[in-house]
């Protein structure tokens, strides 16, 4: 076990010009990410082995499922069940935390 204390806004940046993730923890199928997207990128369709949680941390970002979208603003979280078909557009430039448990 390790102790740190992060700034999980500063983990990954949007200088690169395209989606940035770092994974933090992993244990099997459980994850900690922070993911970057700049505005109007996009993470294509997929599903999740695992049950997860998105956690804004800036900006804005909607996740469509099969019917249905949700928009996440800054400071909001959705949680949604695995083998959920599911992508990711961002609205603004974001950051946002992935917990997958």
């Amino acid at each position: 076990m390790f102790y740190d204390i992060l700034k999980a806004k500063d983990i990954v940046n949007l200088d690169g010009g395209k989606f940035e993730r770092k994974v933090l923890l992993e244990n099997n199928d459980s994850c900690l990410s922070v993911i970057a997207l700049k505005k109007e990128e996009v993470i294509d369709t997929h599903t999740s082995s695992s049950d997860a949680a998105v956690f804004v941390l800036d900006g804005e970002i909607e996740i469509h499922f099969e019917a249905e979208k949700f928009k996440i603003d800054k400071g909001e979280i959705l949680m949604f069940k695995r083998d959920k078909e599911h992508k990711v557009l961002a609205l603004k430039d974001s950051k946002f935390l992935l917990i997958k448990i």
